[in-house]
């Protein structure tokens, strides 16, 4: 019964006709089918089966999680088709990205941006250590100021 209703599919139409007879409608179903067939091909994140079916061989690579975002967003700027498994046998998981592109140089354009970022990320200083450094400074530079003003009134009281 599930895989009945799962096999099943509706599809509304909205024709404007003053008599709706068979012909038109069996029109109107000929041109959706007709749109519905000439959709542009997508690009981005597919399954395995789907990427591997198509004409060129994959490349894989390894990721891990912290890792995926910032691949998924390369990877829709440049238009390559991909598709992520998770390597379930190693203890923190690991990815395995499987992805095509139309030639060799957009993937390692893609591969190149990919790898800045993550550089990018891991130099990069965190905001609570930033307003630490800030915290210590302002607490030094008030430090100064009192040192100033004791041997300011200390002179002033000789």
């Amino acid at each position: 019964m599930i895989q009945e209703e799962s096999t099943q599919r509706t599809v509304a139409l909205m024709i404007r006709t003053s008599r709706l007879t068979e012909s038109i409608l069996k029109k109107a179903m000929i041109m959706y089918l007709r749109e519905a067939n000439n959709r542009p091909e997508t690009h981005g994140r597919i399954s395995v089966r789907k990427l591997l079916g198509k004409d060129q061989g994959a490349n894989t690579m390894e990721i891990n999680n912290a890792n995926i975002r910032t691949f998924n967003r390369v990877a829709a700027r440049y238009n390559i088709d991909y598709a992520i498994q998770k390597d379930k046998t190693q203890d923190p998981p690991k990815y395995v990205v499987f992805f095509k592109g139309r030639d060799a140089d957009v993937i390692s354009r893609a591969f190149k941006d990919f790898c800045d970022l993550n550089e990018r990320k891991r130099n990069r200083v965190s905001l609570i250590e930033k307003l630490k450094k800030l915290k210590e400074a302002k607490i030094e530079k008030a430090g100064k100021a009192r040192k100033k003003e004791k041997n300011i009134d200390r002179e002033e009281s000789r």
